[in-house]
C-alpha cells in the first residue's frame, strides 16, 4: 500500500494531525496498535487549561489553541461538550503566593487575564472549598474544558469522511528506511509506503523512535484519579492547585519537601462532566508503562482532594483510573522532522497538555509538513532538534 503520509497513534493528537492533512488534500493512513484514545487520551480530565501553561512560548500556543477550540464543534460538525467556564488555582500558603502573582504577572504580559483572587471570593466561585486550607487563588475566565473522547473522535471521524484510512489493531512493528531516509511502515499485514511518517504515540514514541536508532527524551508519567457518580452540579468552576504550578515551573523551590505527597507528585484536579460524574486526581509518578492503581496513591490523591474540597467525601466513588502522561525533559512537545532522518517527523511529548494543544498540533504539523512555514506562534520553541536524538551516529 502506498500513501502520502503515515501517523503512527490514534490519541487527540494523531486524530488531529490526521485531519488536519486530510483537509489540505493529502492521502493520509493513521495507525493505532490498539484503539483510539487508547493512551492519555482516554486517561485524563477534560481540562483546556491555560494558567498551567509556562508563561512565554508555551502559553501563547495555548491561547492559539483555544482561539481555534472555540470554532472547532462547528468545523468539525460534532459536539465536543466545549465551554469555557474558567478555572480556580488555589494557594496554600506564601511561598505558593508569591510564586503565583510573579506567573501571573508573566502571564498577563502574554495576554491573558489571569488574576489573584481572595480566599472569600474563590469560595463565592466555587462553593465547598475548605476556607481554612487556602490563603488566596489565582482565577482566568478563559481556561475551559472538552470531552476528549467526543474531541478524537470528531477528528478521526471527519478525517475518515474526508478519505483518510483509520486503522485500530494495527501496531506498527518496523520502519522502512532506506539510504538513510524513512520510506514507510511495516505493520502485522503489509508494508506501507509514505513520503512522510509522523510518529504522534505519546507516550510510546521512543518505541517508535527505536526502530530508527534514535533516543526520544520521552517518559511515561503516571496520573491516578477517581471517577464518582454522576451528582448536580457541583464543581462550578474547574479547580487545580498553586503546588503543580510550582513544582512544573519552580521545582527548586519543593526540593526538601520529603512528604509523600511529593514523593507522588500528587495535587489537585477537579472538573465535573456534562453528565454530572465528578473526576478528581492525581499523581505524578515515574514508574515505567504501569497504568494500574496503587493503594499507596490513591490514598494520597483522596487525602489531598478532600483536605481542599471536604464534599467529596459525600460522592460515591464507581471506578478509579490510571493513564500515562508523554514526559519531556523541559515539558514542551517535540514537533518536526527529525534532522538527520529525512521523512521522519516527531509529533509528540505534549505531557499533561494534548487535549490542550491538539487544535493548534494539528495545524502546525500540517503547515510545516506542506508549507514549510506556519503562522501558528514560537513553532520554533518546540522544535524537535533541540534534542540530540541520534546519539549513536
Amino acid at each position: 500500500m502506498t500513501t502520502d503520509i503515515i501517523v503512527i497513534g490514534g490519541g487527540v493528537i494523531g486524530s488531529a494531525i490526521a485531519y488536519n492533512l486530510t483537509k489540505r488534500g493529502k492521502r493520509v493512513v493513521l495507525l493505532e496498535k490498539k484503539y483510539l484514545v487508547n493512551g492519555a487520551s482516554g486517561a485524563c480530565d477534560q481540562g483546556i487549561l491555560l494558567q498551567s501553561k509556562a508563561p512565554g512560548d508555551h502559553l501563547r500556543l495555548g491561547i492559539y489553541s483555544m482561539e481555534m477550540y472555540k470554532g472547532l464543534e462547528k468545523e468539525l460538525s460534532r459536539e465536543l461538550e466545549f465551554s469555557q467556564k474558567g478555572y480556580l488555582v488555589l494557594i496554600e500558603n506564601d511561598m505558593e503566593l508569591k510564586t503565583m502573582e510573579d506567573v501571573v504577572k508573566q502571564q498577563n504580559a502574554c495576554g491573558l487575564p489571569s488574576q489573584i483572587i481572595s480566599a472569600d471570593e474563590a469560595m463565592r466561585l466555587q462553593p465547598g472549598l475548605n476556607r481554612d486550607a487556602i490563603v488566596a487563588a489565582a482565577y482566568c475566565p478563559w481556561d475551559g474544558e472538552v470531552n476528549p473522547y467526543m474531541t478524537t473522535f470528531a477528528y478521526a471521524d471527519r478525517a475518515a469522511e474526508l478519505g483518510a484510512v483509520i486503522r485500530t489493531g494495527c501496531p506498527v512493528t518496523g520502519l522502512m528506511i532506506e539510504n538513510g531516509q524513512v520510506k514507510g511502515v511495516k505493520t502485522p499485514e503489509e508494508v506501507i509506503y509514505g513520503e512522510t511518517v509522523i510518529n504522534a504515540a505519546g507516550a510510546w514514541a521512543p518505541f517508535i523512535g527505536q526502530m530508527a536508532g534514535l533516543e526520544i527524551p520521552i517518559k511515561p508519567r503516571r496520573g491516578q484519579v477517581y471517577i464518582t457518580e454522576a451528582v448536580p452540579q457541583f464543581v462550578h468552576k474547574g479547580v487545580i492547585n498553586a503546588r503543580y504550578i510550582v513544582a512544573k515551573h519552580h521545582p527548586e523551590l519543593l526540593k526538601n519537601d520529603t512528604s509523600k505527597k511529593a514523593k507522588l507528585g500528587v495535587g489537585i484536579s477537579l472538573t465535573q462532566s456534562f453528565k454530572g460524574n465528578v473526576l478528581f486526581g492525581a499523581s505524578r509518578e515515574f514508574v515505567g508503562y504501569d497504568t494500574s492503581n496503587t493503594l499507596e496513591g490513591l490514598k494520597e490523591v483522596m487525602a489531598n482532594a478532600t483536605h481542599l474540597v471536604p464534599g467529596l467525601k459525600r460522592l460515591n466513588i464507581i471506578r478509579t483510573m490510571g493513564g500515562l502522561r508523554p514526559y519531556p525533559p523541559d515539558s514542551k512537545p517535540l514537533i518536526g522532522y527529525v534532522k538527520g532522518l529525512p521523512g521522519f517527523f516527531m509529533a509528540a511529548g505534549h505531557e499533561g497538555d494534548g487535549i490542550s494543544l491538539a487544535p493548534a498540533t494539528g495545524k502546525l504539523v500540517a503547515d510545516l509538513i506542506l508549507d514549510g512555514r506556519t503562522d501558528v506562534p514560537a513553532a520554533a520553541s518546540f522544535d524537535v532538534n533541540r534534542f540530540d536524538l541520534m546519539k549513536n551516529g
